[in-house]
């Protein structure tokens, strides 16, 4: 187990030299707990890589940031809403939000790839993406070959998050199969969903990742049982923000009377990695901004599933199943776009 300290302004690219194809059953993952530079997305690139280096230099393979890292997580805010009303000012907040999201493809996706390869790291970012006029809370998955994987949009957001996000459908729950074991993930309360968390055993998952804005002790509960309950490494990042972290009032408000303090802690962090038998490796962390690393031994997954394999040998198939709809789901489709797809099915 290590835990390593906020990360300090690096002078230039620090590359771990690490064998991606080697034969090692052994995974050094880090958890970045850090706040999102509110408004500033290109500010928030920038100290992400401080981090990436940071974590690639202590030969980290595979970095997890929080939930909304690029975009934000709006911790707070009302954006404005009431049942049966809306203000001018939440719809300006939300112009203000909507304009630090991401678009998925986009240069900023190029960017966090080429992060990605630069140090030669598998990364997965939570970030807010700008779907037209539409966010989702999503986490993006990439390569240490810097190729963007794909993503994961989060299906339920939670409480007022339905106000300002989207909603994933069931093509965006991906568990990918690399060198360094089986990636996926949930965002926050989702990992609560059991029948959600189901789809992922079904995949395989191996490094479950849950990049979260919850920070309360219980929340360690879960991410405890989910490692049990699954057989597999939980790799969950939280932000650590302060109220100077957010922009000054009357620009952001916490609530209707923002008097916090600047150094009020608004989220307390808590990331933590924990092994398939649910010992804790590293964490939880409550203290500040940290890079939380842990050595993953992979074997420690067949020891867990010889206990108990929720999708195999402890499975009841017969009696109880899941049925994932996988497809994309879309407001609106054209029939002429189908036609188009049929024609060159018979072309070939």
């Amino acid at each position: 187990m290590a835990l390593v300290p906020t990360p300090s302004p690096i002078a230039g690219p620090v590359v771990a030299e690490v064998d991606m194809g080697s034969d090692s059953n052994t995974v050094r993952a880090t958890v970045v707990q850090a706040s999102t530079v509110f408004y500033d997305t290109p500010a928030t690139l920038d100290k992400a890589e401080k981090f990436i280096a940071d974590a690639a230099a202590y030969g980290s393979q595979l970095v997890v940031f929080p939930e909304a890292f690029i975009g934000g997580y709006p911790r707070g805010s009302s954006f404005g809403v009431m049942i049966g009303s809306r203000s001018d000012r939440g719809r300006e907040d939300f112009q203000k939000y909507h304009a630090s999201a991401i678009d998925v493809p986009g240069p900023e996706v190029d960017r966090l790839a080429a992060l990605a390869g630069k140090y030669k790291v598998y990364l997965v970012m939570g970030v807010i993406e700008r779907a037209g006029y539409t966010l989702y809370c999503t986490v993006l998955f990439f390569d240490y070959q810097g190729r963007y994987l794909g993503k994961h949009r989060k299906l339920m957001p939670t409480a007022l998050e339905r106000v300002i996000w989207g909603f994933g459908d069931g093509s965006t729950i991906p568990v990918y199969d690399t060198p360094i074991g089986k990636i996926g993930g949930l965002i926050c309360w989702e990992n609560r969903m059991p029948l959600l968390r189901t789809a992922l055993y079904g995949k395989g998952i191996e490094i479950y990742c849950a990049p979260t804005a919850d920070s309360r002790d219980v929340w360690q509960a879960s991410m405890t049982h989910i490692a049990l309950e699954g057989g597999c490494f939980v790799l969950s990042a939280n932000q650590f923000c302060r109220r100077k972290d957010y922009p000054p009032p009357p620009d952001y408000l916490f609530g209707v009377d923002d008097d916090l303090a600047p150094d009020a802690v608004v989220c307390a962090g808590g990331s933590v990695i924990i092994s398939p038998s649910g010992a804790i490796l590293a964490g939880p962390n409550y203290k500040g901004e940290a890079l939380i690393s842990a050595d993953l031994d992979l074997g420690e997954i067949v020891k867990a599933k010889f206990d108990f394999d929720v999708v195999g040998h402890y499975s009841r198939p017969e009696i109880l199943s899941l049925s994932v709809k996988d497809h994309p789901l879309n407001p609106v489709t054209f029939s002429s776009d189908t036609n188009k797809a049929e024609s060159s099915e018979k072309s070939r």
